[in-house]
């Protein structure tokens, strides 16, 4: 399968979910009308589009065919072409600058979001793409976390910098970033413990690995990637509100797209927050998380061919 098909099978519970609506709506051609509209809307919701993210969509379409006839076709591609333009701004891929040596991304997020593995997939890639990877292994909470991050670091030729359960996480990432730095290594990767938003000590810990990162470079983390599991919904929103009040969040990634009907809530955050979204994962698989973009995305959520 190729990528497309893979995304559009991940993305399949929520395409389901939306175009399932829209023909159960749309039998044949159909004035549009304001009851149409709001049941336009609501399934938009349903995929977690958020309400104003919803409105928005619909609202642009009662602009150009309001009171016409309209068919089931014309609205998914009218969504589609609506959803790719609130995308296209946000899709960016991460850019490793080789001038930084090394650029030092923190990656975060709550327990279970796809964090480790994430940072696993991007080692992968990164290393393969000929670059000087290691991994710091900052989840010091959680042995599996520990361990996994190891498994991939052993799977990919990657050196990880690990202590032992409960010890000081900024005091790794101080010793990791002076190794990176020493061994002239292109991309730090460090991993951090899965925080509930709702733990301020936790979120303390965070900025504390922030501000001894920036005693050894000053400009960095060069970036803060918050990853995001697809499945949370809306719930997603506040994750975003607390993680950017801790730390300077400048980055997404969305986990988890394949085993959820609410993979609308990627474009409510796209809407809201403007944050680069720089890959989606649809699986498993290494190959199975790859940069974002926006035309497929929004052609697979409608079951439209890109």
């Amino acid at each position: 399968m190729g990528w497309f098909d893979r995304l559009k099978a991940g993305l399949g519970k929520t395409s389901v979910r939306i175009t399932g609506g829209i023909g159960n709506l749309f039998t044949g051609k159909r004035r549009l009308d304001d009851a149409t509209l709001e049941e336009l809307e609501e399934i938009l919701i349903t995929a977690d589009m958020g309400v104003s993210t919803a409105a928005k969509i619909t609202a642009a379409l009662a602009k150009t065919r309001f009171d016409q006839e309209i068919s089931n076709e014309e609205v998914r591609q009218t969504f589609a072409a609506d959803i790719t333009a609130i995308l296209e701004p946000v899709a960016k891929p991460l850019e490793i600058r080789a001038e930084l040596k090394p650029h030092v991304v923190l990656v975060c997020g709550v327990n279970g979001s796809g964090k480790t593995t994430t940072i696993g997939k991007l080692a992968k890639q990164y290393s393969e793409q000929g670059k000087k990877v290691m991994l710091a292994a900052g989840d010091t909470f959680r042995a599996a976390a520990i361990e996994q991050l190891q498994v991939w670091g052993e799977r990919t030729g990657v050196p990880v910098i690990a202590r032992d359960i409960g010890a000081d996480a900024a005091g790794l990432a101080y010793d990791a970033m002076e190794q990176a730095r020493d061994q002239g290594v292109d991309v730090l990767l460090i991993d951090t413990a899965g925080r509930l938003q709702n733990k301020s000590h936790l979120m303390e810990e965070l900025e504390k690995i922030v501000r001894v990162i920036k005693k050894v470079t000053p400009d960095a983390p060069h970036d803060v990637i918050l990853v995001l599991d697809a499945t949370v919904g809306q719930n997603a929103h506040a994750q975003v509100e607390t993680f950017k009040q801790a730390v300077n969040v400048t980055g997404l990634v969305m986990t988890k797209l394949d085993g959820t009907a609410k993979g609308g809530v990627v474009v409510a955050l796209a809407d809201k927050f403007q944050l680069p979204v720089h890959a989606i994962g649809v699986g498993e698989g290494a190959d199975d998380l790859r940069p974002f973009a926006a035309r497929d995305f929004a052609c697979n959520l409608l079951g439209l061919d890109a």
